[in-house]
């Protein structure tokens, strides 16, 4: 029974009665905010919830994902031990089909990934798969990945069985009460305004589904996602469905099936979907459905009708058609919002709401009540998209292609083809011109490779664009070539407090002379890392940060939250300039055959004005490659004639993916892969930066760090010349997992397929072998990078 008076004050207000919201509150509740309330407009698991096909599958992409849904799969298991309320969990364990050599590669690296992850998984013949699902046509079956330990459960029964949890501790329900308003002072949270009445708060947990855009624009703040059409089939009993069967996911042909009262439910993620205008799911769309649509359902009718050939005779039930919330990439949003102190995100749930709820909602808790998720989970981070995916013309283009990327292959180097072109480099017609193939990062268009305007053939094998890469790096080693760093955040730091303020958030000293680069680690209170940036001190009251392209508004936010105290001011830079590398041994004649000779005065990590082609610029002497050379920042309107004089002095452009190779041989570090909120500057080797003795965000955990950390970070060398490694393999020192590489890519300069990698065991020399989609490769641990030029220290 729901309660009937809102109080007047709640520590945090959840919005939204679905599978999200319910996990929030038991775990805010079960973390000791007694007084934490749920609002929901119309009835608990209204919206998607009550109709999700509700199947909890282990295995994500990455490892903290996983344990995420380990943690939902441990809490639904515990909840019925705690509340007696049945969850209605069943596990039979689910097939993955493969029908194309591709997709026993793809279901094969998830296989390796299991192991690594610790989940029971493991690749299984034609006929072993036929076996476990005798209705099915195997004839282009190939394999399958059997997973024993998925399941299902009910979502109406676990949100029951969350409430009462909640209820126990102290929490409150609030149905038949919508959220009509949101208060806020100084960019903070201070209260909602329901159908019901004014509720003070302190924070807000966002877990409204369908209508989280619409709610978050209350609080001012972005939440791009947008309601799909998704639709499932049930039929009438099926002879040969006997009792709960494995779910069959036969993603070629975009399909999930599994039984259902005796009969069969065929759901499907078509290839491209249909999206959901804002206004058309309103107040009242409670327990509601959209229309069947026949027409838009026949092409994955016809395919299922070829899996399960049983359909031919079945009855149907009905088209059942549920909308459900996508984001731009694919991920949920989780945590603060940049816009709103105090507004939390747990919502985009992407259809995997029933299997990641129970961890997504304590991770959403923990970062409510200790200000960071439990572990890292950067990849849905609610501060991670650019203002302009929020637009709805972006989302209505984009989510649709989302939807059906649920069941793509997930091949290296895939680009999405909806919703491009939403923001241009300064040399974007110069790059088109030279034939760039370009990638999108944080909305920019980024020339990933050159020399090739087809679209590339999606493989798992050598790419085909491996020699035009090779080129680049070649010309960076051996002559010069320009890397685009352009979409690179770049924030302006002024005031009489910059320097005091920088010593306070960044981990190295930043008390340099005017004119020095510094690159320095960001913690948090943990003594791991927010981020990573080079800061270029251009007088005694002003540093320019550089940050990752898609870390410019997370970053941002988190200096903006510590700068109380301090008399800085702030500003986003980022469009107003261009970055140029200049890399590679002519790097020197080039500048001085252009305007600068004074460049190469420079000493390493130092930065000074020039002019290149009569434009002024500012270079930095430092390199991301390992190549000597430049980063010239110069306005952005100044970019073309600069690069023309570049290239006409002999530089040629070069892309994304050579710079990353180069980046790896060189054991370079980087955010979201090598660096993360879950790793400390002593796994990577960046420790000794600290000279400082204390007075930084993040000094005492590092204090406490050196007494129980090692290096973990170490570089993989393979002796097979056309392996692909492409990250999260598992790394194996005889017969036994001690880590999973991070970042991967072909050493061309050192002619091995190479990657990153963290380890628990570091042995330099030692013979390991790295699984690529279940084969062994043979390869060497290495402490020191792949490739060292040996004469200009990168970072000082």
């Amino acid at each position: 029974m729901a309660d009937s008076t809102l109080p007047a004050h709640a520590s945090v207000v959840v919005i939204g009665g679905g599978i999200m919201g319910c996990s929030t509150l038991y775990h805010l509740a079960e973390m000791g905010v007694t007084d934490a309330i749920l609002l929901e407009r119309n009835t608990l698991t209204s919206g998607t919830t009550w109709h999700s096909a509700a199947q909890v599958r282990a295995l994500r992409h990455s490892h903290n994902l996983t344990r995420m849904i380990q943690y939902s799969v441990d809490l639904y298991a515990r909840l019925e031990e705690e509340t007696g309320q049945n969850v209605g969990w069943i596990q039979k364990g689910s097939l993955s089909l493969a029908t194309t050599p591709d997709r026993a590669v793809h279901v094969r690296r998830q296989e390796a990934l299991a192991h690594a992850f610790g989940i029971n998984a493991q690749w299984i013949s034609t006929g072993e798969a036929k076996e476990r699902w005798p209705l099915m046509n195997a004839d282009d079956v190939l394999g399958a990945v059997w997973s024993p330990e998925d399941g299902r459960v009910s979502p109406s029964d676990v949100c029951a069985a969350l409430v009462k949890g909640a209820k126990a501790r102290g929490a409150r329900i609030f149905e038949k009460t919508g959220v009509t308003g949101i208060l806020t002072k100084d960019g903070r949270i201070t209260g909602v305004e329901t159908t019901q009445g004014t509720v003070m708060c302190d924070a807000i947990a966002l877990c409204a589904g369908l209508w989280s855009r619409e709610v978050g624009a209350m609080a001012g703040a972005d939440v791009p996602a947008l309601a799909c059409e998704h639709f499932y089939l049930l039929t009438k009993p099926i002879d040969g469905v006997t009792g709960n069967m494995p779910t069959l996911s036969d993603h070629d042909n975009h399909l999930y099936i599994r039984d259902d009262s005796g009969g069969l439910l065929v759901g499907c993620f078509e290839p491209m979907g249909k999206p959901i205008k804002p206004g058309v799911l309103n107040a009242d769309f409670e327990f509601g459905l959209l229309g069947e649509d026949w027409d838009h359902f026949e092409p994955m009718m016809m395919n299922a009708l070829n899996r399960l050939p049983a359909l031919e005779t079945a009855e149907v039930k009905m088209l059942l058609n549920g909308p459900e919330s996508f984001t731009p990439d694919g991920m949920f949003m989780l945590g603060e919002t940049a816009e709103t102190k105090g507004l939390f995100l747990g919502c985009g749930m992407n259809s995997v709401g029933m299997a990641s709820g129970g961890g997504a909602g304590m991770n959403l808790a923990h970062a409510i009540v200790h200000g960071h998720t439990a572990y890292d989970l950067g990849e849905a981070d609610a501060k991670r998209f650019a203002p302009i995916y929020n637009s709805l013309d972006h989302l209505m283009a984009r989510a649709p292609e989302i939807l059906g990327t649920h069941y793509e292959i997930a091949y290296p180097g895939r680009q999405l083809k909806t919703a491009r072109d939403l923001r241009l480099l300064p040399l974007d017609a110069e790059y088109r011109a030279a034939k760039a193939h370009m990638g999108q990062v944080y909305g920019w268009e980024r020339p990933l490779y050159f020399g090739k305007t087809a679209e590339p053939q999606m493989t798992f094998a050598r790419p085909d664009w491996f020699e035009n890469v090779r080129a680049e790096v070649k010309a960076a080693h051996e002559a010069a070539a320009v890397f685009d760093a352009s979409p690179f955040g770049k924030i302006e730091v002024t005031g009489p407090d910059a320097c005091a303020f920088l010593q306070y958030v960044c981990m190295r000293n930043m008390d340099r002379p005017v004119g020095t680069a510094i690159y320095t680690a960001v913690l948090n209170s943990r003594g791991t890392y927010e981020s990573d940036i080079t800061a270029h001190r251009i007088d005694t009251n002003h540093y320019r940060l550089f940050v990752g392209t898609n870390a410019i508004k997370r970053d941002l936010a988190w200096l903006t939250r510590h700068r109380d105290g301090f008399d800085v001011t702030l500003t986003d830079s980022t469009e107003d300039y261009a970055v140029l590398g200049l890399m590679g041994p002519k790097a020197a004649r080039i500048v001085a055959q252009t305007g600068a000779p004074e460049l190469n005065e420079l000493g390493y990590f130092k930065v000074g004005p020039a002019h290149i082609a009569g434009k002024h610029v500012r270079a930095v002497r430092m390199s991301y490659v390992g190549e000597a050379g430049f980063e010239i920042t110069c306005k952005a309107e100044n970019a073309r004639a600069i690069y023309a004089a570049l290239t006409q002095a002999g530089a040629v452009p070069a892309g994304l993916f050579a710079q990353t190779s180069m980046r790896i041989e060189k054991g370079f570090a980087a955010m979201g892969h090598e660096l993360d909120g879950d790793i400390s500057p002593f796994v990577v080797g960046m420790a000794g930066m600290a000279k400082k003795t204390g007075g930084f965000v993040g000094a005492e955990a590092l204090a406490e760090h050196v007494k129980t950390q090692s290096l973990s970070m170490v570089t993989i060398i393979l002796h097979e010349d056309t392996a692909v490694p492409i990250g999260h393999e598992s790394v194996y020192l005889g017969d036994k997992i001690i880590g999973q590489t991070t970042s991967a890519a072909y050493g061309y300069r050192i002619g091995a397929p190479i990657a990153l990698a963290h380890v628990r065991q570091v042995e330099d020399g030692a013979a390991i072998t790295v699984d690529i989609a279940g084969r062994k490769v043979a390869g060497v641990m290495r402490v020191e990078p792949a490739f060292d030029p040996g004469g200009e220290r990168m970072r000082p």
